[in-house]
């Protein structure tokens, strides 16, 4: 038995040597650096709170948490919209594998390529202006600015982290739509119910449980959103796509105040901690 175990651990440790030198070391001096005044120049200063109280009253760090909470607004579509293009794509229809292939190639998809596509689409005289031209749905000489208008600026983003993620999701409704027993699908199906009420009654309580993962998941990764907003506007036009993490990247790369940066990151973490712990809540409740 002990010989067992003392394998078990020789086979884990290089994995747990790389996790403990870049996940759990990391997030243990960054929460360090969060209390102090570090330049990556000189050694870091103990400046306790300073950075937390900086942070809560800097107008632009509440903005940027208001638009990572904003961008919880893709939650829900993603989702319904995962879910509606799994029951599509699990049907024999032909060429639906090439379609599920066409589907995915946004999430494999580096986020450089996706911002300047999107850039260019978006742009004064780019595809989705001279569309709407065509359309006679704009006057010629107005243009809609999806990225210079501070109104629109956020939820053009949004748009496009919608567009690359709905892929991913779809993969895991499709996982979950086919471990559902096809003796479920065909005993209904003899009992009379039609396709409306199989799915509501027997489709959607079996992937119950990938719907509060995915939401969970999806959750998470709308409060992290970065890396389309660094691509695509870094934080422009008046700090309208600010959100949290690109603040926090923002005062540690480029004003070099990596305390600031630490502590804005830590803040956010506290968030997501708080939003995960009301998903297993909620999915506690669900099972009793």
């Amino acid at each position: 038995m002990k010989t067992s175990s003392r394998n078990a651990w020789l086979f884990l440790s290089p994995a747990l040597l790389l996790m403990g030198a870049f996940t759990f070391w990391p997030l243990l001096f960054g929460g360090y650096v969060a209390f102090t005044r570090y330049d990556l120049i000189s050694p870091p200063q103990w400046a306790g709170l300073d950075n937390f109280c900086y942070l809560l009253g800097d107008p632009v760090f509440w903005q940027a948490m208001a638009n990572s909470l904003r961008y919880l607004l893709v939650v829900p579509l993603i989702q319904l919209s995962g879910i509606a293009l799994a029951v599509l794509v699990n049907q024999k229809l032909p060429g639906i594998k090439l379609f599920r292939a066409a589907l995915y190639l946004p999430v494999v998809t580096t986020v450089s390529v996706v911002g300047i596509m999107w850039n260019w689409m978006y742009a004064d005289y780019g595809v989705l202006n001279s569309a709407l031209h065509w359309l006679r749905l704009l006057a010629p000489e107005h243009d809609i600015g999806f990225l210079s208008d501070e109104d629109l600026a956020l939820y053009s983003v949004m748009f496009v982290t919608y567009w690359r993620g709905i892929g991913y999701y779809m993969v895991l409704y499709l996982a979950g739509l086919q471990a559902i027993p096809a003796e479920m699908q065909e005993a209904a199906r003899l009992d009379g119910a039609n396709g409306w009420q199989r799915f509501w009654r027997i489709t959607l309580p079996m992937l119950k449980p990938t719907i509060l993962f995915c939401s969970l998941m999806s959750t998470l990764d709308a409060l992290k959103a970065f890396e389309e907003v660094l691509v695509m506007t870094r934080g422009a036009p008046l700090n309208a796509t600010y959100t949290a993490l690109y603040y926090a990247f923002h005062q540690g790369f480029n004003q070099l105040d990596f305390g600031r940066g630490s502590a804005a990151g830590l803040m956010l973490t506290l968030v997501c901690l708080l939003l995960a712990w009301l998903n297993f809540r909620l999915i506690r409740a669900d099972h009793r």
